[in-house]
């Protein structure tokens, strides 16, 4: 979140949303006792799968949480995408929205967090993590707009802190997405579209003497609706060379990626209201952003006689510059309160896991280690005064290296045909150096910690099986508020997580899943990337339900339907903060989402997405809300042959004029205004069209 509290934030409902969410747990609760009704000790049924092929690989046995899955390419590529980063809302209740430009990286909101940039949501691309800690602008700060969605193999997810794998960041989920090693066919694509926007799109893998080599290019620009035009452009390359020798497979791949932008911040309202400025207009024109990405990475599967060796290596290097001003002229009426963030990182890490099928008590059962380690230096990371997009002072300017190692072990057992206990346990240590150049606190410091990990998985007894998940996980703080000389933050924040949930194919055709979680965070202590300093919250504490339905209704027609509700509140009021009320700004409280997708219709191809983003608290007594946001996406092709298709996608699609995100803060226009607290709002994109057309070769 960016307005100048800065701080990770979460919301509960008014008691109007109390009311739906409780209707809606009963519905959810009457579902859990339909599908349990024909769970019987007595008899074990065979599992037929269900065939909803090339899209999901959700079938009953297949994961260890009922908020577990895997979304396949065919789905991604069948869907139209307004960011890169939408590729997370494949994640059923993950919400992917944006306030500054498409270049900075978006904001996430899962089961009742405002995730921030990625703070308490882990996100990996072959293993690489996304997640950037001790951030210039946001701890956990995930951009995954150097992300070509075409290249996308799957995308795998988990909820909650359940799997011993999973480390910082990964409280409320996880995604991993992997890569295509090679491509079936080429891709030539070219999209065009309103407010200048332009994507090309270059992709093929070739057969080598030994192995393959897949290469992609991608090139972007966008003005956007924005009265001061965006100028986005966005440079984008990806070669990766594949080797298979038997059953061992191992890869090799490097990317690139660049990009510039003009931001289009949050605009008061009342400046929208009085005529100020327009809807799509801006305070501060001369907001921007730029960024480089550049890493190499190496991936080994080694299958074994009894089990396999996995090897992860990957190398970052990364910049970014951030000019925003959300303020305007609230602390300084005369140069006005823009400020400037810095960062040039370089990160090494490696992870790697041994696994061994054996028996235990004369079942069988696998145990795994795993060893993960990361380094992190960041030189310099900076925030300094501006004015029209050019430095004026330093407000503070440091170093900061940091290392992370994880060790886990986990044991997987499979007792009877109906039963099987995953348990595991990992223990992560993490070691930050601030070194000061200008007004930051310096210093070392260690901190360790150690969390548990267990689930049940019961049946499948008539095509339905129920878990039960318990785990702990945690989240780091900025290196710079760990160190900080006045009240410094814990170094290792930790979260203890609970699920019950059922998933069923008793129905030909439909997969569903129910969940009942509970998620508490020993602390909500965040480092203020916009004002440099640590803001202090208490401990908190969140529940809610999820039921995500898939339904093949036909060969070529598919559909999802996604409902989450869940309540996030402090444990106690933030009076000493001078908040008063356990609200948690921000906070998601209900998401839904419908989609249809109708594939190979002859010729034709189609998809229906809608979204709902619930209401939120603004601040900690509830007085202030956002309103909801529902938005329509929509997509329509033809294939002209078979090696060439043309498609028209639709955003906004019943063009409503609401938000992307909404905040509430104190902030000033002009010199000579009165300074005024009031709702901030990013408008979403308004109805648009674009076009591409697609060659495969």
């Amino acid at each position: 979140m960016d307005s100048p509290a800065q701080r990770q934030t979460l919301a509960n409902p008014t008691s109007s949303h109390i009311n739906m969410t409780a209707s809606f747990a009963r519905h959810c609760l009457a579902s859990t006792l339909a599908l349990i009704a024909p769970w019987t000790l007595a008899q074990t049924t065979e599992l037929d799968t269900v065939v909803v092929r090339g899209n999901y690989n959700n079938a009953v046995g297949t994961s260890d949480a009922a908020s577990q899955g895997v979304v396949t390419s065919k789905l991604i590529e069948s869907r139209p995408t307004l960011r890169p980063a939408e590729v997370l809302e494949f994640v059923p209740g993950v919400i992917v929205t944006q306030h500054s430009g498409d270049g900075k990286a978006n904001q996430y909101f899962l089961r009742g967090f405002n995730l921030d940039h990625g703070t308490d949501f882990a996100t990996f691309v072959d293993g690489m993590p996304v997640n950037m800690p001790s951030h210039a602008h946001g701890q956990g700060y995930s951009d995954l707009n150097w992300l070509i969605p075409e290249l996308i193999d799957r995308l795998s997810y988990r909820k909650g802190p359940y799997g011993a794998e999973e480390g910082d960041f990964a409280s409320a989920g996880i995604a991993r997405i992997r890569l295509f090693d090679g491509l079936p066919r080429g891709l030539a694509s070219v999209t065009v579209g309103e407010n200048n926007y332009r994507r090309a799109v270059l992709a093929n893998s070739t057969a080598l003497t030994t192995g393959k080599l897949l290469y992609a290019l991608e090139a972007a620009q966008n003005d956007g609706p924005w009265d001061h035009p965006e100028k986005f452009h966005r440079l984008n390359g990806v070669l990766r060379y594949s080797l298979a020798e038997g059953s061992t497979k191992s890869s090799l791949t490097a990317m690139a990626y660049a990009a510039h932008w003009n931001a289009s911040d949050q605009v008061p309202k009342s400046a929208v209201d009085s005529g100020l400025i327009g809807r799509f207009g801006t305070v501060d024109p001369s907001d921007q952003g730029r960024t480089k990405r550049f890493s190499l990475s190496y991936e080994l599967l080694h299958p074994m006689d009894d089990g396999d060796f996995k090897l992860n290596a990957y190398a970052i290097q990364s910049q970014l510059k951030l000019v925003s001003n959300f303020t305007y002229f609230l602390d300084d009426p005369v140069n006005g309160d823009q400020f400037e963030q810095v960062e040039r990182r370089k990160v090494l890490g490696l992870n790697t896991s041994r696994s061994w099928t054996t028996t235990l008590a004369g079942h069988d059962s696998t145990n795994t280690l795993g060893l993960q380690l990361r380094y992190d230096r960041i030189d310099p990371v900076g925030l300094y005064s501006a004015k029209d997009g050019q430095r004026l002072s330093t407000k503070g300017e440091g170093s900061v290296r940091q290392t992370s190692v994880g060790l886990f072990a986990e044991n997987s057992t499979r007792w009877t045909p109906w039963f099987k206990s995953v348990a595991g346990v990992r223990a992560d240590q993490l070691s930050v150096d601030v070194s000061q150049t200008t007004n930051i606190s310096a210093g070392e410091k260690t901190a360790s910690l150690a969390t548990p990990k267990l689930s049940l998985i019961f049946g499948p007894w008539d095509q339905t099986e129920y878990f039960v998940n318990y785990g702990q996980g945690f989240h780091s703080n900025d290196a710079r508020g760990v160190v900080s000389a006045v009240g410094p933050t814990p170094a290792l924040v930790r979260s203890k997580g609970f699920e019950v949930g059922v998933r069923s194919e008793l129905i030909p055709g439909l997969q569903t899943s129910l969940a009942l979680w509970q998620l508490k965070l020993g602390s909500e202590l965040v480092f203020v990337g916009d004002a440099g300093v640590t803001e202090p919250t208490g401990a908190s504490q969140r529940h809610g339900v999820e039921l995500n339905n898939h339904y093949v209704a036909a060969p070529w027609l598919l559909f999802d339907l996604d409902l989450a509700a869940s309540q996030a509140r402090y444990k106690d009021t933030q009076g000493d903060l001078g908040r008063e009320g356990r609200f948690i700004p921000g906070s998601v409280n209900t998401v839904a989402s419908f989609g249809a997708t109708v594939t190979d219709l002859g010729p034709w191809f189609a998809q229906f997405q809608l979204r709902y983003f619930g209401p939120r608290a603004l601040i900690e007594d509830n007085s202030e809300r956002s309103k909801s946001t529902m938005l329509a996406y929509a997509r329509v092709g033809y294939k002209i042959t078979k090696d060439l298709k043309l498609s028209l996608d639709v955003f906004n699609l019943f063009d409503r004029q609401a938000s992307d995100i909404d905040y509430f803060y104190e902030s000033r226009v002009s010199p000579t205004a009165d300074p005024v607290s009031e709702v901030h709002f990013h408008p979403v994109e308004p109805r648009t069209f674009r076009v591409t057309l697609s060659a495969n070769f």
